[in-house]
């Protein structure tokens, strides 16, 4: 596969899960804010801060009320995390695969960018923003399964599903990091209904909370830490992505499991290895948002090995003088 097609459905791939999760981040609190009036400021600058968005969104908006916070997140062209410019990057990618991708990927995602156009256009989103952010996020999950029952899976789709999971695993635990180091505002909260609301919050932020409850029944933030962060099985869990993500890198390399050939097999490779070992009371001992931080650093360096590995162009080899290479 060229990697110029390769690296367009990567990155078609991270920006439809990126709008997809800004999407439910938006909703929820949205949702959340009618439980917690007396913070509703709290929670809406909490949303900037998982798209480390703070700096641009003062100097556009200033104060982070609904109205700002919500037209930032979901139509602003100047925010690269904003819903709209996602849609737009994505739709602009799949443009230049169309003959790699199938026909209804392209008119589902065609369809998505056009139905965000339209609202922000009439306003739609003021109006009735659950409905909105409902049907978006029903239009992404539809997406996902045109691509996995009409598209090939062979390396494009590997391609695919690797920056989609890398991009969940990212937005897993800047979700995780802002409740915990960010969102309660005092230590007495915790262990309160107060604490309990922002956690339910965070699981259905991810999609999480009936498989949660399914499992453990009661919210206890070590359980959700540990579900959200180390669970095999969850397919939103930052262990889970990253165990799916080797899978398809290793299907598109051809390597054996366990071993690596070039710098992003080692690096996610290692990745995934601390993560099957890692204990949550080992994780929470030590901190936390220390974890996670020092985890998003380490995944924002397999997105730059995925490039060097497969979409950077490679210099060719300069002859001498003798006229050898």
């Amino acid at each position: 596969m060229l990697s110029r097609v390769a690296d367009s459905i990567y990155w078609m791939s991270r920006y439809i899960e990126r709008a997809e999760n800004i999407a439910r981040f938006v909703d929820v609190v949205n949702h959340l804010v009618l439980d917690l009036p007396d913070q509703e400021a709290n929670q809406w600058s909490s949303l900037i801060q998982v798209t480390e968005g703070t700096e641009l969104f003062e100097q556009r908006y200033g104060t982070a009320s609904e109205e700002n916070v919500i037209r930032f997140m979901t139509f602003d062209m100047d925010n690269p995390n904003s819903i709209y410019s996602c849609l737009w990057a994505a739709r602009e990618n799949a443009r230049s695969v169309r003959d790699a991708i199938s026909s209804e990927m392209w008119e589902q995602i065609n369809r998505s960018y056009l139905m965000v156009k339209d609202a922000q256009v009439s306003n739609r989103v003021d109006e009735d923003a659950a409905a909105f952010f409902s049907h978006f996020k029903k239009a992404c999950h539809l997406l996902s399964g045109i691509t996995d029952i009409t598209m090939t899976h062979g390396e494009g789709w590997h391609f695919g599903r690797m920056g989609r999971l890398i991009e969940r695993a990212d937005k897993t635990s800047r979700m995780v990091d802002v409740k915990y180091f960010v969102l309660l505002p005092r230590v007495d909260y915790v262990g309160s209904p107060y604490d309990n609301l922002q956690w339910a919050a965070l699981l259905k932020s991810i999609s999480a909370f009936e498989m949660y409850r399914k499992r453990f029944r009661q919210i206890v933030p070590k359980q959700v830490a540990d579900f959200l962060i180390l669970d095999r099985q969850f397919p939103r869990s930052m262990r889970y992505c990253l165990s799916k993500a080797e899978e398809s890198l290793y299907a598109i390399t051809g390597s054996q499991p366990s071993t690596f050939g070039n710098l992003v097999e080692q690096r996610l490779g290692r990745m995934r290895s601390e993560m099957d070992y890692a204990d949550i009371d080992e994780i929470l001992d030590d901190g936390l948002h220390e974890y996670l931080d020092e985890f998003q650093d380490k995944l924002n360096g397999v997105g730059d090995a995925v490039y060097q590995t497969f979409f950077a162009l490679s210099s060719a080899p300069v002859a001498d003088e003798a006229g050898g290479a």
